[in-house]
C-alpha cells in the first residue's frame, strides 16, 4: 500500500518529467522519473503483524539511538529514522488521546540529542490499561511536515497508523515505571510490530 500523497507527487515529478522531456531532450526527464520512483517508494505503508499482550510497539520504523532514564523510573527511548525507513506512525499502545501538543521548533538533524527538546515537534499521550504513554513525532532536517490523523478523545488501537513525519525524522516515546524497556541503542525496530517495552507486572 502506498500513501495517497506519494501517488500525488510522483504523478506530478512524472509530469514535469515529460513536460522537460518534449522541451528539451528525454534525458533531461530522468530526473524527475527517478524523483518520482523514490516518493513511491518512501511513502509505502506496509501491513504489519501486532504482537498481542501487554507490550508496547515501536511508533516507526528506524534505528534505537537512544534509551535514557528521565528520573522517577520513567524512560525515553528515541529512535531515528531515515529517508529509507518507513514513515508511517503507530500507536505504541491501546487507549485514548488525552492530549495533543504541538510545538513550533528547530529542525536540527533529527538523530541529535537535540532534537528531542528543541526541533519541530508533535506530542501524543495515550492512556489505557492502567498506564499513561506518551510519544513524539520530531521533526528532522530535511522532515518539515508532521501529520497527525487523529485527535484528542480519540481511541487507539495497539499498533494503529496515525499519521507520517516526512522525509526523516525522529520519534521518541516516553514510559513510566511500570514499563520494562525491551530494546537498546543500535537496535532497528519496525513500527507497530517490534516491541519496545513490556509491563513489568507481565514481563516475567
Amino acid at each position: 500500500m502506498i500513501v495517497a500523497d506519494g501517488i500525488y507527487y510522483a504523478i506530478g515529478l512524472t509530469a514535469g518529467g515529460l513536460i522537460v522531456s518534449w522541451i528539451g531532450r528525454s534525458l533531461y526527464g530522468l530526473p524527475f522519473y527517478i524523483l518520482a520512483a523514490f516518493c513511491l517508494y518512501f511513502f509505502r505503508d506496509p501491513d504489519r503483524q501486532i504482537p498481542e499482550g501487554d507490550v508496547a510497539v515501536s511508533p516507526a520504523d528506524g534505528k534505537v539511538v537512544a534509551v535514557l532514564a528521565q528520573g522517577a523510573g520513567a524512560y525515553r527511548v528515541s529512535i531515528f529514522l531515515n529517508v529509507f525507513d518507513v514513515h508511517i506512525n503507530r500507536s505504541p499502545i491501546a487507549g485514548a488521546i488525552t492530549q495533543v501538543k504541538y510545538q513550533r521548533g528547530r529542525f536540527a538533524v533529527a538523530s541529535r540529542e537535540i532534537a528531542s527538546s528543541e526541533n519541530e515537534m508533535n506530542t501524543v499521550t495515550v492512556e489505557g490499561g492502567g498506564t499513561t504513554v506518551v510519544f513524539k513525532q520530531i521533526a528532522g532536517l530535511i522532515a518539515r511536515r508532521i501529520v497527525f490523523n487523529k485527535k484528542t478523545g480519540d481511541k487507539v488501537a495497539k499498533g494503529e497508523r496515525v499519521g507520517m513525519i516526512k522525509f526523516g525524522s525522529r520519534t521518541d516515546v516516553i514510559f513510566g515505571p511500570e514499563w520494562e524497556i525491551a530494546v537498546r541503542e543500535g537496535d532497528r525496530v519496525q513500527g507497530g510490530s517490534s516491541i519496545i517495552a513490556r509491563r513489568k507486572d507481565s514481563a516475567r
